[in-house]
């Protein structure tokens, strides 16, 4: 985002994004940048494979091999090509520590955002396996 002024920007959408960076300080440097280019009060948009529901999911009784194998395509990245491989899993309390951490407030879990049919709209059978959350740059 470097050719993006700070504070230039009213709204980021990053969907299925954030877990194929690394934990060990990807995650955090791209949350920094984001929080950089946000005008304060500024929103961000953001869906993740949701680790809580698919360990869910996956461990449900009532599922076949076949289900658990889709299951864990979305817990690990398609692995289609080199670049879709998932490197964190986050859940509601770990995405909203790393975002705190960032200096991103008013943190909320939302069913959708209501701008794309994407992934952020995925569900397996009739459960989402999204995590979406919006978070809010402060005013000052």
């Amino acid at each position: 985002l470097a050719q993006f002024a700070d504070n230039s920007v009213a709204a980021l959408y990053a969907s299925h994004v954030l877990e194929h960076l690394s934990y060990q300080g990807k995650v955090q440097a791209a949350l920094a940048e984001w929080f950089r280019v946000l005008v304060p009060g500024g929103t961000a948009m953001i869906a993740v494979p949701d680790m809580e529901m698919l360990c869910r999911l996956y461990l449900h009784p009532g599922h076949t091999a076949e289900q658990r194998f889709e299951i864990m395509r979305v817990m690990f990245g398609g692995q289609l090509t080199p670049f879709d491989f998932h490197a964190v899993g986050l859940n509601l309390e770990l995405l909203s520590l790393y975002l705190l951490n960032a200096g991103f407030q008013d943190i909320a879990r939302v069913e959708s955002f209501g701008l794309f049919k994407d992934f952020s709209e995925a569900k397996l059978g009739t459960i989402p396996v999204s995590l979406n959350v919006t978070a809010t740059k402060p005013k000052a």
